[in-house]
């Protein structure tokens, strides 16, 4: 729904001149590292949650309201193609980076998105990165580009370079000698189209050089036009065709702008909620005090990559609607070089309750602008503990960021009574921060990426790739699957004003995988078997759970699926299976059912980067429900 209104909405501008139809989004890249400055355009750190995510995205903005499978609504984009997630972290860039990545790491962690993206989203463009790959650029890969992405998941639509990454390969990175070498390696490679003037200046030259034939420049452009042909530029005068009577009139409507604010609401995080503390009463507080550098921000709260708002309603105005507000910014901006502290003290002391809105902005994480720590920013720490042992009333305290923050002193802290994480949540965050605030929306936000202390950025370097733990030199791994280290918060966490409990009411505790009477594992002891079509065929089952609200306030409650497969090829310690959000009202409950395929939800990849069925005992994990899964032939 969320991405048909975005694609309506750029239907609208393309008709007005204001808007093309080709759109370079989504951005699918892991959110490996915490410090990522990019991390905010992704949608966090799991593979399958990108591959969801990535693939239904695509389809919201791809498919036409007349569902014709062979034309385009508007055109998406998967990018950074691949395991790209550093961008400037002292002094390695981008475009210098080389990524040593594992077959084992790419193949279970990095592609899985970019393969759901083409195979089950049918998107119309891949970008390639900037960076190198075990030593050779994404853009001048053929096995990356014509091996995998053509030839593996069959692309139908075209392979687009970053910004002047062929001249970024050529100049930076000394990967050829000459212009027209580089030009030709990207066209050889499947490159079909170039951001920048690099392939327009060099590529005439790099033909009459013989360096690429003529044949491969005419694939080049057949797959370009033929995007162009799907999206309806051939197809006459577009006033008269679908879609041609959009115009001003459906763009910043009320139902897009309520969907904005709807969509703020769903991805608040409640991280911590003291008895007592939220939802606040709008009739009880008569004075609520605001105090941060992010409490009255407008353009913050949009990210980057960002549209223009039909409008902005800040965290301050969203709060002032419902209550009366006293507010402090505390800080001359998120670098908080020098705190307010005694006013912002002053001002907690006498009300009712006080709400701290800090975090970050573009100035801390960015594009070309990675975080050195994963602290709050200059001296947000000392202002929010002050304030806190100032205040007579409950304390909130609102993350805005792209990344996690090592909120340790907050968490641990008695008189901050609850913290919210509300992202870069967009035109109406203010509104819907306030609706949390006041309980007139139960939070039902999840993590997506782990909250790591400090400790982790001081022993992790950024250009460590490796997703796995390596108890020989401490490296302690990424993210929930592997990281072997304390956390703040992590993958999943976010409380809701309601209480759901879950009960398994159906599930095998036996599989039985088939294999032909002359397998090598009958008579020898195997660890996992290939898993092959034939080893896979009808290798399914249900599990089925009742999930009830037992609280006092009807609200939405992720269902989320996780394996703890056996100890086997470095496999995850845990992995998501799958996920669905579903709504309760109070004191109710429902049926959820999760159709898990062995070999496609219960599979781990190999040191070789094979896919491989795990033998022995299999932990299915729902909340603090487990459920033992024995895999066997």
């Amino acid at each position: 729904m969320y991405l048909q209104v975005v694609s309506t909405e750029a239907r609208a501008m393309y008709n007005v001149g204001l808007a093309g139809l080709t759109f370079w989004s989504p951005n699918i890249n892991i959110f490996r590292d915490p410090r990522w400055g990019r991390g905010q355009e992704t949608p966090g750190e799991d593979p399958l949650l990108s591959s969801k995510y990535g693939s239904c995205y695509v389809k919201g903005l791809q498919q036409r309201d007349d569902c014709d499978p062979d034309k385009l609504k508007v055109a998406a984009c998967c990018k950074h193609y691949t395991a790209y997630d550093l961008d400037n972290w002292k002094g390695t860039d981008r475009y210098h980076f080389n990524a040593v990545v594992t077959k084992q790491d790419m193949d279970d962690t990095f592609q899985p998105p970019f393969k759901s993206c083409v195979i089950d989203g049918n998107v119309a463009s891949v970008m390639c990165s900037y960076n190198q790959v075990n030593g050779k650029p994404t853009c001048a890969d053929p096995d990356l580009l014509s091996g995998v992405i053509r030839g593996e998941w069959n692309l139908n639509g075209y392979i687009v370079t970053d910004c002047d990454s062929i001249d970024v390969f050529y100049k930076s990175q000394n990967y050829t000698k000459t212009p027209e070498e580089a030009a030709a390696a990207a066209i050889l490679a499947g490159v079909d189209l170039n951001c920048g003037s690099f392939l327009g200046q060099h590529t005439e030259a790099a033909v009459k050089g013989g360096l690429v034939s003529e044949d491969a420049i005419d694939i080049a452009v057949s797959n370009n036009f033929a995007t162009l042909m799907r999206l309806g530029f051939f197809d006459g005068d577009p006033s008269k065709k679908l879609y041609g009577d959009l115009g001003p009139k459906d763009v910043c409507t009320a139902e897009n702008q309520e969907l904005a604010r709807e969509a703020a609401r769903q991805g608040i995080v409640l991280l911590k909620n003291t008895a007592g503390s939220l939802p606040l009463s709008p009739t009880a507080i008569k004075n609520l005090a605001v105090i941060g550098p992010n409490a009255n921000v407008t353009k913050t709260m949009i990210g980057n990559y960002e549209g223009i708002p039909c409008t902005y309603t800040t965290p301050l105005q969203g709060l002032a609607a419902s209550v009366a507000t006293t507010y402090l910014p505390g800080c001359s901006n998120v670098a908080c070089g020098a705190a307010q502290v005694d006013e912002a003290k002053n001002l907690a002391s006498t009300a009712d309750a006080t709400v701290l809105v800090m975090g970050a902005d573009q100035s801390i994480e960015a594009e070309s602008r990675d975080r050195v720590d994963i602290l709050l920013p200059g001296q947000q720490e000392l202002l929010v503990t002050a304030v806190a042992d100032a205040s007579c009333g409950p304390v909130i305290l609102v993350i805005m960021s792209g990344g996690g923050m090592d909120v340790s002193f907050a968490k641990t802290n008695d008189k901050i009574t609850s913290i919210l994480w509300v992202g870069y949540p967009g035109e109406a965050g203010g509104a819907a921060i306030a609706d949390i605030i006041f309980g007139y929306y139960n939070p039902s936000g999840r993590l997506p990426m782990t909250w790591y202390p400090q400790s982790y950025s001081d022993r992790v370097p950024m250009t460590n790739m490796n997703m796995r733990p390596d108890p020989s030199n401490g490296y302690p791994g990424r993210t929930y699957r592997f990281y072997t280290g304390e956390t703040v918060y992590t993958f999943g966490d976010g409380l809701s004003y309601s209480e759901f409990t879950h009960e398994l009411t159906q599930a095998p505790r036996l599989v039985s995988v088939p294999l032909e009477e002359s397998h090598a594992c009958y008579s020898s002891e195997c660890q996992s078997v290939v898993a092959d079509e034939q080893t896979c065929r009808n290798l399914t089952f249900d599990m089925r759970l009742r999930v009830k609200n037992t609280g006092r306030t009807g609200g939405s409650h992720t269902v989320f699926l996780f394996s703890t497969p056996p100890a086997v090829h470095n496999a995850p310690q845990k992995h998501l299976v799958g996920f669905e959000k579903v709504f309760l009202n109070a004191q109710t409950g429902r049926n959820v059912r999760f159709k898990v395929d062995v070999c496609k939800d219960l599979s781990v990849v190999d040191e070789l980067g094979g896919k491989k069925v795990a033998l022995g005992e299999h932990v299915l994990h729902v909340g603090s429900l487990k459920h033992l899964l024995s895999v066997r032939i």
